[in-house]
């Protein structure tokens, strides 16, 4: 019989998170634990068991035979401890913490706006809302849902779609009116072109060649920005020119503040727009399926 001041179902969990993070210092991390404590609270489960769940011998995490098992059962396991809870529960509101990771002109101009409703709505979930357009791990990062514009990698994460969104080429007037407006991608050389300093899925900006088939313009400038909010600010300040979402830029086009170029070249092309989440034995917890739901609801893309 077990002992009761042993934590059998912390234990496991720790050593499914090393498995899943690929090492002791991600699920540290994790847990807000140090590198330390979880590799001898590994080695306590392993005492505890009387097998060697890990081989430490290289820097790689390699599972035994014995570990790879004791993973996999541990997965299931507490993807049904996950459901005996919720189901134990039924009726109650969804409560608890929510981490979203999303990226900033999403997260400013789409996300934020709506989130009063959702806590109006759900006045016992606490939202925890991070801006970035930095790709996160949201294993180690103990997200719950990232919201992430264009094609997303093969991974883990389960995705649901909230839409897509049409890709410009903007400037304004000020910046058109001092250095000119192009006509066709080869006037892009004389021009400056915002560009982000992390590496975009699609390496420059795509044009019709006239053809029937595209040209590929690199974005090179002076001016190399984090995220989109910054370079449409830099956009509106005559900075040069810029290509972001329409959901992003429309009410600057709306109101003049910047002006389309290059429409008789534009492709047409557009930039998806998911949510992904991670979704352990099957089970999502409530407060992430009613937030993916409003989201979807409320949140549009036009």
């Amino acid at each position: 019989m077990a002992r009761m001041d042993v934590n059998r179902s912390g234990e496991m969990e720790v050593f499914v998170r090393v498995v899943e993070l690929g090492g002791f210092s991600a699920a540290a991390r994790a847990f807000r634990m140090t590198p330390s404590a979880v590799s001898k609270l590994v080695a306590r489960l392993e005492k505890r068991l009387g097998a060697r769940l890990v081989n430490r011998s290289t820097r790689k995490l390699q599972l035994t035979a014995e570990g790879t098992a004791f993973f996999e059962h541990g997965v299931r396991i507490l993807a049904d401890m996950d459901t005996a809870e919720r189901e134990a529960s039924v009726g109650s509101a969804p409560r608890g913490r929510l981490r979203v990771n999303v990226n900033v002109p999403f997260g400013l101009h789409r996300l934020l706006p709506a989130l009063p409703g959702f806590l109006a709505k759900h006045p016992e979930i606490q939202v925890d809302v991070a801006l970035t357009d930095a790709v996160v791990d949201l294993f180690e990062q103990r997200a719950d849902v990232a919201i992430r514009t264009g094609s997303l990698r093969e991974s883990r994460l389960v995705a649901r779609k909230l839409g897509e969104s049409r890709m410009l080429v903007v400037a304004s007037p000020a910046y058109l009116k001092a250095h000119g407006s192009p006509r066709t991608p080869a006037d892009l050389a004389k021009h400056n072109r915002l560009a982000f300093c992390f590496t975009r899925s699609v390496p420059g900006w795509p044009f019709r060649d006239g053809a029937g088939g595209l040209t590929i313009v690199p974005p090179v400038g002076n001016v190399l920005v984090s995220d989109g909010e910054a370079m449409r600010q830099l956009a509106l300040a005559g900075a040069g020119l810029a290509r972001l979402s329409s959901f992003h830029i429309g009410p600057d086009i709306e109101a003049g503040r910047l002006v389309p170029v290059l429409e008789a070249h534009d492709p047409g092309d557009t930039e998806p727009v998911h949510a992904v989440f991670v979704r352990q034995g099957g089970h999502l917890p409530a407060r992430v399926r009613v937030f993916l739901d409003y989201v979807v609801e409320n949140v549009k893309l036009t």
